[in-house]
């Protein structure tokens, strides 16, 4: 089986490379913009399986499959909420939404080898998502939290916030001024809304802010341990699972 990964950076490219090959297959080439995909395409037979990133270096994707009739098998690698991946739906088109679970990768990668087996893989038509995916109104993110305080309402704004924390099946806000809100969403539901340019899920119980990270520590089991400026009640250790795929968000 020949598969190829598309993706804009080069170490999520290689985070993702391994562990796909840690399902027991094999990644045969590493792409990372529009031009270098056209070129390689070009000149090599066109592989089984493509994880492709919607946004590149140099532009969308899409526009390999406006200049290429590529009829490979597609696993999308996106950061696309779910409203808009209804377009995959339509198309019978896997997705993994960023950062990618690997339990979630070993389900997309059964669907497609139950089609390879059958050779039911069917083309796509990357026009109509690409008119679905692109032509929208750019996302929003959460730029505040409203908070209800007794018989008042508290405005509390993203900047604010230094991280969220489950505790005792509850959801809560921290602070920078060190206090602590509780809120109805959980830390999956926050996880769609933040920018993950500016917060990440560094375990089960917390997700934090990058401008808030006062200090990163080595921790045993080769986990990392982050200070933040005010929050003490518990220890914030990033998953060992986490700790590459968090470096390179530091990045």
């Amino acid at each position: 089986m020949n598969i190829i990964i598309i993706e804009d950076e080069k170490p999520a490219a290689r985070l993702l490379q391994r562990k796909v090959e840690k399902l027991g297959l094999q990644v045969n080439h590493l792409l990372h913009s529009v031009e270098e995909a056209i070129t390689w395409f070009n000149s090599n037979t066109h592989p089984d399986l493509i994880f492709l990133d919607i946004q590149l270096s140099d532009g969308l994707s899409f526009e390999i499959f406006e200049t290429i009739d590529i009829k490979s098998a597609v696993i999308f690698t996106t950061a696309y909420d779910e409203y808009a991946l209804r377009a995959f739906k339509l198309n019978s088109i896997d997705y993994l939404l960023k950062p990618i679970d690997e339990e979630e990768l070993s389900i997309a990668i059964s669907k497609f080898n139950n089609q390879f087996q059958k050779n039911t893989v069917s083309s796509l038509d990357f026009e109509m998502i690409k008119k679905m995916l692109v032509n929208p109104i750019e996302r929003e993110f959460k730029k505040r939290f409203t908070i209800k305080m007794g018989q008042q309402l508290k405005m509390i704004a993203i900047e604010e916030i230094e991280c969220f924390y489950s505790e005792n099946k509850g959801t809560y806000i921290h602070t920078l001024d060190n206090r602590g809100y509780l809120i109805d969403s959980t830390l999956e539901q926050l996880e769609a809304e933040l920018n993950p340019e500016d917060f990440y899920r560094v375990s089960r119980k917390f997700i934090i802010s990058m401008k808030s990270i006062k200090e990163i520590q080595l921790h045993s089991n080769s986990r990392l341990k982050v200070i933040l400026p005010s929050y003490k009640a518990d220890e914030i250790i990033v998953a060992r699972e986490r700790v590459v795929e968090f470096k390179e968000w530091l990045e």
